[in-house]
C-alpha cells in the first residue's frame, strides 16, 4: 500500500513537473529509476491518463473561451458595427446577435426557419450577417454576390432566397437565383470582383480566425461565442440571459 502510494505520489508529481526541471534536477540513472515507477504506476493505473485527458480538455476549453472572449471585446467594432454588414430584424434593437456563416452550410440552412422565427418574435433584436465562405469557390462566389446585391438594395430578399436553395448551391444557381430577384447581373458581376467585396470577404475569415470560428454558423451574441446550430429557445435564451444582466456590454 505504501509502494504504491509513494509511487502515485512520484508519478504526479513527475506529470506535473515541466521537462527542463526534470532534465536539471536528476541525473541518467535517477531519470531512468522515475521514469520507471511512472511507467508501471500508469500501466496498473490507466484510469490516472484518462483523467488527465479530461482535465487537459476541460483547461484547453477555458483557455479557449478566454481568447474568445479577448478577440471579441479587442474587435467589437468590426465585429457589431461593420458598415459591411447587412442588418435585419430592429437596426434599433437593445441586443445585437451575429451570424457567420455559409451558403452552403446545411446547418446554416437548417438554422434558417429557426432564425426568421426568433426575429419574427423578438421585435427588439438586430442580427448582423457575416459571410464566411469555408466550402470553397461556389460558397465564395455566393457571399461576393450577396454583398454585391446589397448595392442594389436586394440583400436581404436575396439572402434567404440562396440559403434557403435546396442542396449545394453552384455559381450557376447563384446566377439564376439572382436573375430572379431582378438583379442587375452586369452591375451584379462587377461589384463582384470589387477589392471591396474582395476585401470584406478576407476580414470576415481573418475575424473569425481571431475568434476561434472555424465552423458554420456560428454565433456572437453581446460577449458569448456559440459555434454550431442552435435552435430558436436556446438561441432565445442567450439574448434573454444578457438583457437580464442589463443589456449589451460590448454589441
Amino acid at each position: 500500500m505504501l509502494k504504491s502510494f509513494r509511487a502515485a505520489v512520484i508519478a504526479a508529481a513527475v506529470l506535473s513537473m515541466p521537462a527542463a526541471v526534470l532534465a536539471a534536477e536528476f541525473n541518467d540513472k535517477q531519470r531512468d529509476e522515475i521514469g520507471e515507477i511512472v511507467r508501471q504506476y500508469l500501466m496498473q493505473h490507466p484510469e490516472v491518463l484518462l483523467d488527465v485527458s479530461k482535465a487537459l480538455e476541460v483547461k484547453q476549453q477555458e483557455d479557449e473561451e478566454k481568447s474568445r472572449l479577448a478577440g471579441v471585446t479587442e474587435n467589437k467594432e468590426e465585429i457589431f458595427r461593420s458598415p459591411n454588414d447587412f442588418v435585419a430584424g430592429n437596426p434599433e434593437g437593445d441586443v445585437t446577435m451575429v451570424e457567420f456563416f455559409d451558403y452552403n452550410c446545411s446547418w446554416c440552412k437548417k438554422g434558417l426557419s429557426e432564425v426568421l422565427a426568433l426575429l419574427d418574435e423578438d421585435k427588439n433584436l438586430r442580427f448582423v450577417l457575416k459571410e464566411f465562405p469555408i466550402f470553397g469557390e461556389d460558397s465564395e462566389y455566393a457571399a461576393r454576390a450577396a454583398l454585391a446585391a446589397k448595392r442594389q438594395d436586394k440583400y436581404w430578399p436575396f439572402h434567404l432566397a440562396m440559403l434557403g436553395h435546396e442542396g449545394k448551391i453552384a455559381k450557376q444557381n447563384v446566377d439564376e437565383i439572382a436573375t430572379q430577384q431582378g438583379l442587375d447581373m452586369a452591375k451584379l458581376k462587377q461589384d463582384m470582383e470589387s477589392d471591396e467585396i474582395v476585401g470584406i470577404v478576407a476580414a470576415n475569415q481573418e475575424l473569425a480566425q481571431k475568434l476561434a470560428i472555424t465552423g458554420t454558423p456560428g454565433f456572437i451574441i453581446d460577449k458569448t461565442v456559440v459555434p454550431g446550430y442552435l435552435p430558436k429557445r436556446a438561441l432565445a435564451e442567450k439574448i434573454q440571459q444578457v438583457r437580464d444582466a442589463g443589456g449589451c456590454q460590448i454589441c
